[in-house]
């Protein structure tokens, strides 16, 4: 209890951020889903220029909680084709060093100060900090946890930079191209943006990518835990 009330009074602008990442999507997606349906042709033939611009806003609304990682790949391949994936990347990797470096500044290091005080904590971090490359790169397979919330997340508890921008690009991957691959063969993108799970098929898919990053997860912090006892840490 002690841990917990220190690691709210101490960090409740952090706390409240994390809340914020977790509800905004939502509300970014129902404005999304405005938008497009008062001009469905918003996006089509657009120039290089304002292309580059959609890329550069889609990295800056990613990173800041404010539209869905899906439905920017959902969206990208129904109106840009695969040529538009690169473009799509490169907004993944922008987000990702946006949110990483807005984590950073808005934390201070306040959370990593709290847990010093708390050993067994703080040990188990260090560990997962040293398997940090298998964590970014599970958490980033998982459908249902968002980007925005885990980039906060991961920033704050010290993953090294280049390490997470690497990880976190290949970890989108496998989910985001099979959102693209929907977008790119949709016929009608709003009932797709509805509801993405349309299909045996893609339910299929969904079902294993959450579950490989749940069980690989489990792992990572069962893995962490157990050397952190083998150690012999002692308590607070």
């Amino acid at each position: 209890m002690a841990f917990l009330r220190e690691l709210f009074q101490k960090n409740f602008s952090t706390l409240l951020t994390m809340g914020l990442l977790l509800a905004v999507p939502l509300l970014g997606s129902a404005a999304v889903l405005g938008l497009l349906y008062e001009q469905p042709d918003l996006l089509r033939n657009l120039t290089l220029g304002q292309s580059f611009l959609y890329f550069a806003v889609a990295g800056l609304l990613m990173a800041t909680a404010l539209t869905p990682t899906t439905f920017v790949a959902i969206i990208t391949g129904f109106y840009f084709g695969w040529v538009g994936l690169p473009g799509m990347v490169a907004a993944y990797a922008l987000a990702s060093a946006i949110g990483y470096e807005l984590a950073r500044r808005l934390d201070h290091g306040k959370l990593r100060t709290v847990l010093h005080h708390f050993p067994k904590a703080d040990a188990v971090l260090a560990e997962l900090q040293n398997q940090s490359w298998s964590l970014i790169l599970l958490t980033r397979l998982s459908p249902v946890l968002p980007f925005a919330l885990m980039t906060f997340v991961l920033a704050i508890v010290g993953v090294p930079r280049r390490r997470f921008l690497a990880a976190s690009v290949i970890g989108m991957l496998p989910r985001s191209l099979f959102f693209y691959w929907l977008g790119t063969k949709a016929q009608d993108v709003l009932a797709l943006l509805h509801d993405p799970e349309q299909g045996l098929a893609s339910k299929l898919v969904l079902i294993g990518l959450v579950a490989a990053s749940l069980f690989g997860l489990f792992v990572v912090f069962n893995r962490a835990l157990q050397r952190v006892l083998r150690n012999g840490t002692p308590a607070n």
